[in-house]
């Protein structure tokens, strides 16, 4: 088991995964001229091996990100504190849980009175320049309103709150009057595995070029080596869980960082008897069809027709 981090690259100078500890997080000040307060770190991107995506941690304090627009999408995830989003022209107070998609091209601004941090997933992955986000002018001042999700003006926007990727909850039928989403794929959960996966943002929110879903593990669950044909992202934000990247292997701890590259045959176990929560963010965004290759599929196919059949033309 290996405790570096970095970028691996293989023979081919390929990027395979990056791993990035907690303590290796520097935050540093952003966008000055346009932000007060504003530091970020940014976790992946093209400078470490991406080609999709670019993963950032945010942090604001007591401060604003002035009015601007991307050519490429943006979701974000709030870890902590309570953010001021404004979003093509209304103001609404996020709270941790608090996630959604900032389309191409829609003009948005951050404020906050005391501190606030998430994480912001871009994709494709911003230009280094930066000419690819344009300022139009101050942040606004107008009073927030709650996060409401049956509010259909915040199309864009949904809160993970408790319990719900609680399956016992789950079964139970919902009052007509609930604070949630009404019952729907909004708010299923796909459970396999002793692993439990609730999509929050994705094309249900109108996200094009990514998702953003939320990962628990029980105690023993497993996820056996695969690859996909995009990039995936990992924060980490409770409890432990080995990974396995191309052979080498690591224990993900909470606020880690992790991600694997196009082709990367990855796997997660929980052996520590507890369960464990990250965060994950994808792009491209996963096919219809296709978007796992499990190791373990091939392997047995190999073992049906012979290796002497094996790249035979």
């Amino acid at each position: 088991m290996s405790d570096e981090s970095g970028t691996r690259r293989l023979a081919d100078g390929m990027p395979s995964y990056r791993l990035l500890r907690r303590e290796e997080v520097e935050l540093r000040e952003a966008l000055p001229g346009h932000a007060d307060g504003l530091s970020t770190c940014r976790l992946v991107d093209g400078s470490s091996g991406s080609t999709h995506m670019a993963m950032t941690l945010v942090s604001l304090i007591s401060g604003h990100v002035d009015t601007h627009v991307h050519s490429f999408e943006t979701g974000f995830y709030v870890l902590d504190g309570l953010p001021v989003l404004y979003l093509d022209g209304r103001a609404i107070q996020l709270e941790p849980g608090a996630c959604g998609v900032i389309p191409v091209g829609a003009s948005h601004a951050f404020r906050t009175e005391d501190g606030a941090s998430w994480l912001e997933m871009a994709a494709p992955r911003p230009r280094p320049d930066r000419s690819d986000t344009f300022f139009l002018g101050p942040t606004p001042d107008t009073p927030p309103e709650p996060l409401n999700v049956r509010d259909p003006r915040n199309r864009n926007l949904f809160l993970l709150s408790d319990g719900e990727m609680d399956l016992d909850v789950l079964k139970r039928g919902a009052a007509v009057g609930a604070p949630t989403v009404s019952a729907s794929m909004a708010t299923a959960v796909l459970a396999y595995s002793g692993i439990a996966v609730k999509m929050l943002v994705d094309q249900r929110l109108d996200a094009q070029l990514h998702t953003i879903f939320m990962v628990d593990y029980q105690p023993g669950a497993c996820a056996h080596p695969h690859d996909h044909p995009f990039e995936e992202s990992y924060y980490m934000l409770e409890g432990e869980v080995d990974v396995v990247a191309d052979g080498d292997r690591f224990t993900l701890r909470p606020r880690d960082f992790f991600w694997t590259a196009v082709g990367c045959v990855h796997a997660f176990y929980e052996v520590q008897g507890n369960p464990v929560r990250w965060l994950e963010t994808s792009a491209p965004g996963p096919p219809p069809r296709h978007s796992y290759r499990f190791e373990r599929d091939w392997d047995y196919l190999a073992e049906q027709i012979g290796s002497a059949e094996i790249g035979a033309p």
